[in-house]
């Protein structure tokens, strides 16, 4: 079973001196000598580096107090997950998992050795608290491709304790710069192994995947129309490679925001369908309805269940009936625990590789029309129009409507093509300006308050669904109805709020 830590650490270059004395470092009480450890990794990659140029570690270790695998994920500057798993022959299932959006089906072989010596020391508080180790590294990389490259270094390697503040580190680099020990140039060993053992060449550096077109790009950015859809494309394309690890490790928003990407990529290709060929990116964006679908079959539950249980703590407890909260946490837990287990299966499934397969082809040879070569201002600019002028008959059909079912569809179809305008008008933020900003913020506003709508409608469905099991059940059905009444309101008064804000979202389309 895999674990995860959060790791917190920088690496400064070394010389025979060894480790400067850090008693002086503030709040360190004592440096306590914990021996020499012998660690010995063997990294793992793709014959072409898919994991390197990702700057994701993945290694077998023996050795030290963590003997096992580890897979590391980077968060920041110095700041990586690390997730464990047991030591094994094999890469364990589960980490394999998590860089299948990488690796796809290319084989995980190992690419590097290191053995190093790790002279270790703990830095403590006067209670005795551990604020960090520093260890001394005595490093022997050894490439394993057969080309028989290998490089040695030292270098020191100090990881913040668990908990503890980053600010301690500032405090100990301090120290070590007075030494005149200095930051080292790579992010990590296996980095550094990489650029020091590769044989001479004059291809692409190691763990550089070449690609195909990448956007015509001048000195100021893109400069064609195509040049800005593609690059907004594969903005897109690369958080849905870098969310799936998330989704899989069911990390906070990341369904969402793994489905508002492909959300994104689906509606530019719609959008701008005079700078990409739609007879070839329909059936693209028809998988991609179907990855938002699938995304959103969890993602629609957690903002069910969000919006009722909020609802639910605003009522007076005179209002509560019953064993409200447990039918809901009961039937939410339910409803979530097999929408999960889908959501990996389709993870892990052959449609989603394909189409991952099918973004990289997309964007690296797109089938661009006489239109990508155009002045942007005018081709995007144009497709905004288009989208707004869409929006805009949904948005007044459904205003003449009145209050019911079929005025809750026209608000949802008009929510969808908020979206698409918001997205195309995001498109042309670069060369466009502010004029296409303020209207992605216009329509980010009616957007919020057209889902807000929506949301209700979905949540008086789901109280109606709880309120049948409640009384199937024997229990009371009045809570329910309560706040079903309370969701009624909530959607007649975003009705009334609609005009105003359809109107503030017309002044800001000035494209």
């Amino acid at each position: 079973m895999a674990d995860t830590k959060r790791e917190i650490e920088r690496k400064y270059e070394s010389d025979d001196s060894g480790l400067p004395d850090l008693t002086g470092v503030a709040g360190v009480a004592a440096v306590i000598d914990k021996g020499v450890a012998h660690l010995d990794a063997t990294y793992y990659d793709t014959a072409d580096g898919r994991l390197a140029a990702s700057s994701i570690t993945l290694r077998r270790r023996t050795g030290g107090s963590d003997a096992g695998w580890h897979l590391k994920f980077p968060v920041a500057p110095g700041v990586r997950d690390e997730i464990r798993a047991p030591l094994s022959d094999t890469v364990p299932r589960a980490l394999a998992g998590l860089v299948r959006s990488r690796v796809r089906d290319t084989a995980l072989g190992p690419v590097v050795r290191l053995r190093s010596d790790r002279d270790l020391r703990d830095l403590t508080d006067a209670d005795g608290r551990l604020l960090a180790e520093v260890g001394v590294d005595a490093v022997y990389a050894e490439r394993l491709d057969g080309s028989g490259g290998q490089a040695q270094w030292t270098e020191i390697e100090v990881e913040l304790a668990d908990g503890g503040d980053p600010v301690f580190l500032d405090q100990v680099e301090k120290r070590l710069r007075k030494a005149g020990v200095r930051p080292s140039a790579s992010s990590s060993k296996l980095a550094r192994a990489l650029a020091e053992t590769a044989p001479a060449k004059t291809g692409p550096a190691p763990g550089k995947k070449k690609s195909g077109r990448k956007g015509k790009r001048g000195p100021a950015g893109p400069e064609t129309a195509g040049d800005h859809v593609l690059e907004y494309l594969r903005a897109q394309r690369d958080a849905i490679v870098t969310l799936d690890p998330a989704v899989r490790r069911d990390m906070d928003d990341s369904v969402h925001s793994m489905r508002v990407a492909t959300r994104r990529m689906r509606s530019a290709l719609r959008s701008f369908g005079s700078v990409l060929d739609r007879s070839l990116t329909d059936p693209v964006g028809e998988e991609l309805k179907w990855l938002a679908g699938e995304l959103g079959v969890d993602r629609d539950q957690e903002v069910l269940t969000g919006r009722i249980t909020g609802a639910l703590g605003e009522l007076p407890r005179n209002l509560v009936a019953g064993p409200v909260r447990t039918r809901l946490r009961t039937w939410s837990n339910a409803r979530r625990g097999g929408s999960r287990r889908r959501l990996i299966a389709v993870l892990d499934g052959k449609r989603y590789l394909a189409l991952l397969g099918t973004l990289d082809a997309l964007i690296d040879t797109p089938p661009l029309r006489k239109a990508a070569a155009g002045d942007p201002r005018k081709v995007i600019a144009k497709a905004v129009r288009k989208d707004l002028a869409k929006l805009s008959g949904l948005v007044e059909q459904a205003l003449d409507l009145p209050p019911g079912q079929e005025r809750d569809l026209a608000l949802h179809e008009a929510r969808k093509k908020a979206k698409r305008t918001r997205y195309s008008a995001e498109t042309a933020t670069v060369p466009l300006g502010d004029p296409a900003a303020e209207l992605a913020r216009s329509m980010k506003s009616l957007q919020n308050l057209l889902g807000d709508h929506q949301d209700s409608v979905m949540a008086r469905g789901a109280l109606r669904e709880l309120a049948v099991h409640a009384q199937t059940a024997g229990e009371s059905g009045f809570t329910y109805g309560v706040l079903y009444g309370r969701e009624e309101l909530r959607a007649a008064l975003d009705e009334a709020e609609l005009p105003g804000a359809w109107a503030a979202a017309r002044k800001a389309a000035r494209i």
